[in-house]
This record gives C-alpha cells, structure tokens and sequence, in this order.
C-alpha cells in the first residue's frame, strides 16, 4: 500500500502593520493628483489667472480663494501621511529616517502656506497691484518662508532617497531620484527672483510637477514592497 506523506508549506499572508503602512502610501499618489487637478481647474477657470504668469499661490484671493487653501491643507495632510508610511516601510534601513521626514516637512509647509496666504499681485487678486505688492504683509511673509522651507526640504529628500535606492541597487530609481532632485532645485531657484515672466513660472510648474511624480513613483515602489507577504 502506497503512504502519501502530506507536506504543509507556511502560509503567506499580509500582516495588518502591513495594510495600515499600505494605507499611509497610497496618499503619496493622491497627494500630487488632488494638488495638480485642483490647480489646473482653477488656472483655466479663475478670472484674470494666467497659468504663464501667475504663480499658484496666488489662487488662494478672492471669494473663492477657500479651493486653493483647501488644496493646500489637503495635499499637505496627505503628504504627511504618506511621508508616515514611507518611515514605516523604510525602517532600519538607510534614508529611512530623514527621507520621509523630509517630506512631512514638505507636508507640512504645505498647510502653513495654506493657512498664511500670498498677498494680491500681478494683477490678480482684491487690489493687486501691476508687479509685486510693495508691502509684504506677515501672512504673506509666512508663506514665502513655509514655501521655501518646504521645498528646500523636498530637494534634500530626494538626495536622501536616492542614497536608500543605491544602498539597495535601484541604481535606475536612484539616478531618478536626484535628477528630480536637480530638476526641482532649478525651478525653485528661478522663482526666487520673483520674476512673473512665462520663462520664470512654466519651468517652475514643471517641477513642481517633476517632485510629484517622484513622490507617486517613491509611493508605487514602497507600497510594492510593503506588499511583500509574510511567511506565518
């Protein structure tokens, strides 16, 4: 008589730390989108708002100013929240601490610039002046602080993401990352001047366009891996 021997194999499984890390990922794609949607709407809908000319901070005057501060407040709560996820998938390894806290940074500069709205100029808003406001009021002196401390947080993050990548030969993902990095970097240097010229803002929409890529992509590769089954 023949015995057959049954073999248990373990079973694989996903986690429940697992699904809430999933979770928290998944906003560095809706991030961008909402952010992105929301701005091109507004910039092709909004009276007096030329997306060539006129940076997006700007969305937030007038009666329906509340869609851009919204925009902000919301893009930012789900940065952060990715920028969670992301510290939880990357635990222990290298970028895995000042990476996604980099990105809450940028997060959460995104809310401040919400919360402190640009002042009126280049001719769009209550009041605005032709060029730039002569008088920078505190809330707008904020903002520009929460931009440029948000974004400079972001061009960090991409350096330091891109040194997890080469750590983990994801030497693709890793020149990826500072290229987005460099990218972003040219844009925002070119906004400081406060120039409205279309050669000014174009390229700095671009790249504001180029990091949120990169997040949904950093989003797309740490959900995959958080998706890994567990052996039990």
């Amino acid at each position: 008589m023949t015995t057959q021997t049954a073999v248990s194999t373990p079973s694989r499984t996903c986690t429940p730390a697992q699904r809430v890390t999933r979770s928290l990922l998944g906003y560095g794609v809706l991030a961008g989108t909402v952010f992105e949607v929301s701005i091109l709407i507004q910039g092709l809908t909004r009276h007096g708002f030329r997306l060539a000319h006129h940076d997006a901070s700007l969305l937030s005057n007038g009666p329906l100013g509340w869609i851009q501060i919204a925009t902000f407040l919301v893009s930012g709560a789900m940065t952060i929240a990715f920028a969670v996820g992301a510290r939880r998938a990357l635990a222990g390894r290298a970028g895995g601490r000042w990476g996604p806290l980099l990105i809450g940074v940028y997060g959460a500069a995104l809310m401040a610039a919400g919360l402190l709205r640009a002042d009126p100029a280049n001719g769009f808003g209550p009041g605005a002046p032709a060029g730039q406001a002569t008088q920078v009021s505190w809330h707008a002196a904020g903002h520009l602080a929460s931009a440029s401390i948000g974004f400079s947080a972001l061009i960090v993050a991409c350096f330091v993401i891109a040194r997890y990548f080469t750590r983990e030969r994801h030497r693709g993902l890793a020149i990826y990352s500072r290229i987005t990095g460099l990218a972003f970097l040219a844009a925002f240097a070119g906004v400081t001047t406060g120039s409205s010229s279309s050669a000014i803002v174009l390229p700095f929409y671009g790249g504001v366009l180029l990091a949120w890529i990169w997040i949904a992509v950093i989003s797309v590769h740490l959900y995959r891996r958080a998706s890994e089954p567990q052996a039990r």
